[in-house]
């Protein structure tokens, strides 16, 4: 049998009917549980904005057990329950909704868990997601965290390697502190005394810029005055103080000084005479000058030692390095009244040959026209008379001797020198050097037979020919 229209229509309207029927009897089961149930004793309370969400909001299928109370599971993307999720644009945490919202105001965020936050300040702070730099900012490249931090924003530490100006840029009574009225009156920028990390104590004050007498600064209460151990005197603290280097004084304008040496220079308020000063009875000003202090114009007339006690190269300068080597005592040579040149020297304590003082720098050496030669001066000289000069050839390992007459120096040196010209230098030193020429072969005949060489018979000295004036043979018989 076939149904028609109106039935179906019929049919239709019967079925929606008991759907809406249905429909409403669970919403008033629901609403009556929502009155008589104690969500409480749950452990998840229903304040906030969760006091008025139905039921179905979260129970989603009327699964009423098992039902997770973290935020993320209902208000997250893709799940069963519809509640507000995550948007995309969200700050990039690590942190819990609750760390920032609550129940009441999803919207409005009364605090920021910055320890969860990922990214610079500026990632946030950048005048649309949360204000960022006011206009009045001091201008600065630093990030917000160089100075700021995120428990308590005021007063920042403040980090000026970067900022882009000088100290008065901001430091000017308006923007930040500036100069106080009792400051010291000056042309000087802040920077060239003080310093971003510290600023008190300054770490210089260029005084080429101050206005005004170092007094009026170093009078006690603006800065450290006079000290109460300071020297007795009139002058102003510029006569003897620099600014570049305050102590010790560049200078002390003894002409003010009020007392003696003795006055100040006891060891306390300045340098007094040291433990190792020479032993001595004068006062300062005898020996000392203010203009230079030393060297000392020494008065040796009340020493009561002799020169080495003082002159030990500790006390006073000693005897230097290239001093002659000698055993004397300094006052053998040398007077206190004219050190140099000494007044005379015993040569008799001098250790060591002539030319170890007579070599041209400690002592006179050679003149220009000096006979050339390698002996030491006392193989001529003598000091008790340098001239005239007695020479002996018997210290020489050739001598000369009783030749067949006496010879000068020119018959065996020339130019000058004590080198000798030999005429026959292969026969050297022997007689044969010089008489080789003279030489007779008839007349040295050999025991076997013929005549002997020159080579043969070159010390000529002999049964024949002697140097001495007993058994001479005649220069021709040669």
């Amino acid at each position: 049998m076939m149904t028609t229209l109106p039935e179906v229509r019929a049919y239709c309207a019967r079925s929606c009917l008991c759907i809406l029927l249905l429909v409403i009897g669970v919403a008033q089961t629901a609403s009556a549980q929502d009155e008589t149930f104690d969500h409480f004793s749950t452990g998840f309370v229903l304040d906030g904005a969760h006091s008025n969400v139905g039921c179905e909001a979260c129970h989603a299928g009327a699964t009423f057990t098992a039902t997770q109370s973290g935020c993320e599971s209902c208000h997250s993307t893709g799940g069963l329950v519809r509640a507000s999720a995550k948007p995309v644009n969200h700050l990039p945490t690590m942190g819990e909704c609750s760390d920032c919202h609550n129940t009441s105001s999803w919207s409005a965020v009364t605090f920021m868990d910055h320890t969860s936050v990922m990214g610079t300040c500026g990632s946030c702070h950048n005048g649309t997601q949360a204000d960022g730099k006011s206009p009045t900012h001091i201008a600065s490249g630093d990030q917000c965290d160089d100075c700021h931090n995120s428990t308590g924003w005021l007063p920042a530490v403040f980090d000026h390697a970067t900022v882009a100006a000088n100290c008065f840029g901001c430091h000017n009574g308006v923007e930040a502190t500036g100069k106080n009225p009792t400051h010291i009156q000056t042309t000087n920028i802040c920077e060239d005394c003080h310093t971003t990390s510290v600023w008190e104590p300054a770490f210089a004050v260029d005084h080429n810029q101050v206005i005004g007498s170092c007094a009026s600064c170093h009078n006690g209460a603006i800065a450290t005055g006079r000290g109460s151990s300071h020297i007795q005197t009139t002058n102003i603290c510029e006569d003897c103080h620099s600014v570049a280097m305050w102590e010790p004084a560049v200078a002390v304008d003894h002409t003010q000084v009020l007392g003696s040496c003795g006055s100040c220079h006891d060891g306390v308020s300045a340098t007094g005479k040291h433990p190792t000063h020479i032993a001595s009875g004068d006062n300062c000003d005898d020996c000392h000058t203010t203009i230079a202090w030393l060297p000392a114009n020494f008065d040796h007339a009340n020493i009561a030692a002799n020169c080495s006690s003082c002159h030990n190269g500790t006390d006073a300068t000693g005897k230097n390095p290239t001093h002659i080597q000698t055993s004397n005592v300094c006052e053998d040579c040398h007077s206190t009244t004219v050190w140099t040149p000494a007044i005379s020297v015993d040569h008799a304590q001098v250790i060591g040959a002539c030319s170890s003082c007579h070599n041209g720098t400690v002592a006179m050496g050679q003149d220009t026209g000096h006979f050339v030669t390698a002996q030491e001066c006392d193989a001529c000289h003598d000091t008790n008379a340098w001239s005239n000069v007695d020479f002996r050839h018997t210290t020489l390992a050739f001598e000369p001797l009783d030749h067949r007459r006496n010879l000068a120096c020119t018959d065996c040196h020339q130019a000058n020198s004590a080198a000798l010209v030999w005429p026959s230098p292969a026969y050297q030193p022997d007689c044969a050097g010089c008489h080789a020429n003279d030489y007779r072969p008839s007349k040295h005949e050999a025991a076997n037979g013929g005549n002997e060489s020159v080579s043969q018979n070159r010390n000529c000295a002999g049964a024949c020919h002697q140097d001495n004036s007993k058994h001479r043979i005649s220069d021709g018989g040669w």
